[in-house]
């Protein structure tokens, strides 16, 4: 016998929940909604397709869940707005729990929109059904298990209203898991509104006032941006800025800081730590903080934990003033003159390369020539490689840096430039590097910028997101290079204690897991440019801005 909820054109409280609940969304500022496809969220999604036809909406669609999750993270780090994030029921949630868990300790807004089957389908053995409420555990700030909407009056309403609530505040993931019964749709009018501004929470401000004066360092880890390079020149402070902190610029720079921090003269003279975002490419900046007779002062972020090592913080703030007192500032100056000093003639010999042949004489000239020559022909090594793409990346582009060995590198390289840099290092998992960045290459291009993202990451990295190379029919492609730094593995253990403690053949096969995937066929499977980097020589004319999408290959040694 047919059931007349599920004949064509039966009404569907399911579609009126969930077009009022997206309208009310937009109409409070958010912009972009990423989904991947699912029977029970159906009603979602073609609210979401309607609201883009209409122009209310950027809609992103992925056949992957965790490529969909990281997408969405990387265009709320470029908008600096919560984006919408819909799945259907069962293990489709579950493949969200990487991109949340990312999310929830780097602060980036995200709001997931679970579908789920209703109560009485719930705990039966039901099919693609599980346990979704309290799914991602402690890492959303808030969390809502909604009962399916029955098509009673003052739903639509409740949907607004539960929209409103869901964004309140909001500074990291939220969770809000929709039941709904069948029909899982139909065709609702769309309501009448105007999209408005997105409103972003009221920070917390209770400053800390500062006193410049000799001995402080400022720290400034990911996530630190501007604030920590300001700070640092108010205070009089060298600036220990990681390279995808935001803060990696300005006249207190001091690029090379692991090497200082354990030079004479320079960290055991430290006696304050200000610490801006979250630090976690050196082990000599936690060091520091727990050395005795060391005062460290956190400001605090969109974090979820505060950074504390070994527990020894003296302070948290939520933001920094620093007192006017010039003569404790001039007093500084030598304290600063010292460490820039350093780290630029540190940074300069490390940069060395044959230098201009200014003889008339033509055999110094031919040897010259012959040295700049040999010099081209040479095999790239992770540190050219990334002092070229540092150096090709402007304040117009993106630079998306993954957490293999090659954002070390950068780090302990790369000089002063203000420049985007993004970097998943909330938990500092490779996983999504390619969905990341292409959310934030897509946000970008949305807002009518016209410079590139590149992705620098390593050969593991790249493979553990292959699947983010994907864009359906249909799908804006983003302006985007790939640069792959292969050596065949995961060689970022080299540089750990286990590389000199375990048998080298144990250690092949379970941490440096080598691979001889052929990334140019990789490439072209999914559509993308594919060029080859042989020597030095190449790798510059290689990051020449393009339109399209480029995987670049960089061998490296092992």
């Amino acid at each position: 016998m047919t059931n007349p909820r599920t004949e064509a054109g039966a009404s569907s409280p399911a579609s009126a929940f969930a077009t009022a609940l997206l309208a009310e969304f937009l109409r409070l500022g958010v912009t972009d909604l990423v989904l991947s496809p699912g029977s029970r969220s159906q009603a979602l999604a073609l609210a979401a397709a309607r609201f883009e036809r209409a122009g209310l909406l950027r809609l992103r669609v992925r056949i992957d869940e965790r490529s969909a999750g990281f997408l969405a993270l990387g265009i709320a780090v470029e908008t600096g707005r919560p984006v919408l994030l819909v799945t259907t029921s069962g293990t489709a949630v579950a493949n969200l729990h990487p991109a949340v868990l990312e999310a929830a300790h780097s602060g980036v807004p995200l709001v997931v929109l679970s579908a789920d089957r209703p109560a009485e389908l719930r705990g039966i053995g039901s099919n693609q059904t599980t346990v979704q409420p309290g799914i991602f555990a402690a890492a959303p700030e808030r969390s809502w298990d909604v009962a399916a909407p029955v098509g009673d009056p003052g739903e639509e309403a409740a949907a607004r209203s539960l929209a409103t609530e869901v964004l309140a505040g909001i500074g990291g993931p939220r969770h809000v898991n929709l039941a709904f019964r069948e029909p899982l749709s139909s065709t609702v009018p769309l309501p009448e509104f105007e999209p408005g501004p997105w409103q972003p929470p009221a920070a917390r401000r209770e400053p800390l006032e500062l006193k410049p004066g000799p001995g402080t360092v400022v720290v400034a880890g990911s996530g630190a941006g501007d604030a920590a390079e300001a700070a640092a020149r108010a205070l009089g402070a060298p600036l220990l800025a990681e390279v995808a902190s935001g803060a990696r610029f300005g006249p207190n720079l001091v690029a090379a800081y692991r090497e200082l921090l354990g030079a004479a003269n320079f960290g055991d003279r430290i006696e304050r730590v200000v610490v801006f975002g979250h630090p976690t490419l050196s082990r000599e900046v936690p060091a520091l903080i727990q050395r005795d007779g060391v005062e460290t002062i956190v400001v605090r972020g969109g974090a979820r934990d505060d950074y504390n090592p070994g527990h020894r913080v003296a302070a948290f703030a939520d933001a920094v003033t620093v007192a006017d007192d010039p003569a404790a500032l001039a007093a500084s100056r030598s304290w600063v003159g010292r460490w820039v000093a350093a780290s630029r003639a540190l940074l300069e010999e490390a940069d060395a390369a044959p230098g201009a042949a200014l003889t008339d004489d033509y055999r110094e000239r031919a040897a010259f020539a012959k040295a700049q020559l040999a010099h081209l022909r040479a095999p790239v090594t992770r540190r050219a490689l990334v002092s070229a793409v540092w150096n090709a990346s402007w304040p117009h582009d993106r630079l998306v840096l993954a957490s293999s060995r090659l954002i070390r590198e950068l780090d302990r390289v790369a000089p002063g430039k203000k420049i985007p840099v993004h970097s998943n290092r909330g938990l500092a998992g490779i996983d999504g590097t390619i969905a990341t960045a292409t959310g934030i290459a897509l946000a970008q291009q949305s807002g009518g910028a016209h410079g590139i993202t590149r992705v620098l990451l390593g050969d593991l990295a790249m493979l553990h997101d292959a699947g983010s190379l994907l864009a359906g029919v249909g799908e804006e492609r983003p302006r985007m290079q790939l640069i792959v730094g292969n050596d065949g593995g995961g060689t970022i253990f080299d540089g750990l204690e286990v590389a000199a403690t375990a048998d080298p053949a144990l250690l092949e096969r379970v941490m440096l897991t080598p691979q001889s995937v052929d990334l140019a066929e990789l490439a072209a499977a999914y559509g993308w440019g594919y060029r080859r980097v042989g020597n030095r020589g190449e790798l510059d004319p290689a990051l020449t801005p393009g339109d399209g999408q480029l995987l670049i290959e960089v061998p490296l040694e092992r």
